[in-house]
């Protein structure tokens, strides 16, 4: 069983993201075990705050640095990355010498209620990461169109096609897992 830590690219308590990265939890148990990073209290990156690391940097770190992989699942704010994940990222490329994503495989995925389901934040989220030497899974790429009816409350896929892409989702994640590491 591989450890996933879960990067949501959303503090919200309804969170689509967050009910996605929930589904694909409940799809992928027995298989993965999902560890989320609580990004909430990772205060705004200041190299300053390297003199004394805030404990929720030292947590971020620990966590992405326990885990087999990564996955992260984002939001679309203003056709680009939410603040909180690209501040998550940035912490955890530093300080200099101890970048915590390097060589860790990964995937992204990422929901949105419009037709495109987060793909241009998810591009830029790819050109961030390949840039730290995270090992990004090509495909099946997840933009989903969040329609309510699809997740339901307890993370079960009630939609055929997204159960389908989420299911080949997780068997290609767990094959490049399996090559990188």
């Amino acid at each position: 069983m591989f450890k996933i830590a879960v990067l949501v690219g959303s503090l919200r308590r309804g969170s689509i993201n967050l009910s996605l990265a929930r589904a694909i939890e409940r799809l992928g148990e027995g298989r993965f075990a999902f560890d989320y990073v609580d990004l909430s209290e990772v205060p705004m990156y200041n190299e300053d705050l390297w003199a004394e690391p805030p404990a929720a940097v030292l947590a971020l770190k620990a966590k992405v640095e326990a885990a087999d992989a990564l996955l992260f699942v984002t939001p679309e704010f203003n056709r680009s990355v939410p603040p909180v994940l690209k501040n998550a990222i940035d912490w955890g490329s530093r300080p200099w010498g101890s970048n915590s994503w390097s060589g860790k495989p990964a995937a992204i995925g990422g929901a949105s209620l419009g037709v495109i389901g987060s793909a241009v934040a998810q591009s830029h989220l790819r050109n961030t990461l390949l840039v730290l030497d995270v090992i990004l899974m090509g495909q099946p790429e997840i933009y989903l169109s969040f329609r309510q009816a699809a997740i339901d409350e307890s993370g079960t896929v009630g939609d055929d096609a997204a159960r389908d892409l989420l299911g080949r989702f997780l068997t290609s994640f767990e094959s490049w897992i399996t090559r990188v590491r």
